[in-house]
């Protein structure tokens, strides 16, 4: 397969992932609540998994000095906290009644499709630099997804919008990952894509630690707080062992 084909096929999957927000309607929120935990544990761990063991280290091979290296990582971490200090954007658990719920609603499709968008153009950049590192990019991309996905469905029907219209909205939403890669890939005879890749490890170091760490870190009980440490260590060992198969 080419790579405009990878980037086609993880486009068309992370749109495919936006419809598994239908799911959280079996459920009352109590359960809701106990079944994203553990995949936010698992999404954080592997987001770091996959900056420390895929993103940089391949950056540091191709990229002639380390020191710019290191300034794109910090560039990209930057860029997701202004990203969301702009939108106001908390991730897919904020938001608590009716009134905080309405204007949240807006807030989580702005910021997610752009947040969909960037995740497009730098896994693109990874499957352009090496077909291995952009699957296992996407990997660590879509186990963050499915929580989010999950909870930013929960919050759109919870905020009054029919389920069918949360749906088709969520859908557009995650077709932003797409036009970003294929927007990397038009361009990617002009610009040297190398130097993306650094830059979606620090978004994937931003959204690990800032965005899901502290999201499980402050909730539960002892016994709740050991599975969401041992799954957060899974997701790390996911990706080093997809690192030891590469």
């Amino acid at each position: 397969m080419t790579a405009l084909a990878w980037i086609l096929v993880a486009g068309i999957g992370m749109a495919l992932i936006s419809l598994l927000g239908i799911v959280t309607l079996l459920f009352n929120d109590g359960l809701l609540r106990r079944l994203l935990l553990p995949l936010v544990a698992l999404a954080a761990g592997s987001l770091l998994g996959g900056a420390f063991f895929h993103l940089i280290p391949h950056a540091l091979e191709e990229i002639e000095r380390e020191t710019h290296v290191w300034l794109l990582v910090a560039a990209g971490f930057s860029a997701f906290f202004a990203l969301e200090q702009a939108l106001h954007w908390h991730g897919p658990h904020g938001g608590n009644g009716e009134r905080e719920r309405q204007p949240l609603t807006y807030l989580i499709l702005v910021g997610d499709g752009v947040h969909n968008f960037i995740d497009g153009v730098a896994i693109a950049a990874a499957f352009l630099a090496d077909v291995r590192l952009g699957l296992a990019a996407w990997i660590a991309a879509a186990a963050h997804e499915i929580p989010q996905e999950l909870g930013d469905f929960a919050v759109l029907v919870h905020g009054g919008w029919p389920k069918a219209r949360a749906l088709v909205f969520n859908l557009l939403s995650a077709l932003a990952f797409l036009a970003g890669g294929l927007l990397t890939w038009l361009l990617s005879g002009a610009i040297d894509v190398t130097y993306l890749v650094p830059v979606a490890a620090g978004t994937f170091l931003y959204l690990g630690a800032t965005d899901l760490v502290p999201e499980i870190n402050k909730r539960g009980n002892v016994a709740t707080n050991v599975l969401n440490f041992t799954v957060f260590l899974g997701g790390v060992a996911l990706m080093y062992a997809v690192a030891l198969l590469e």
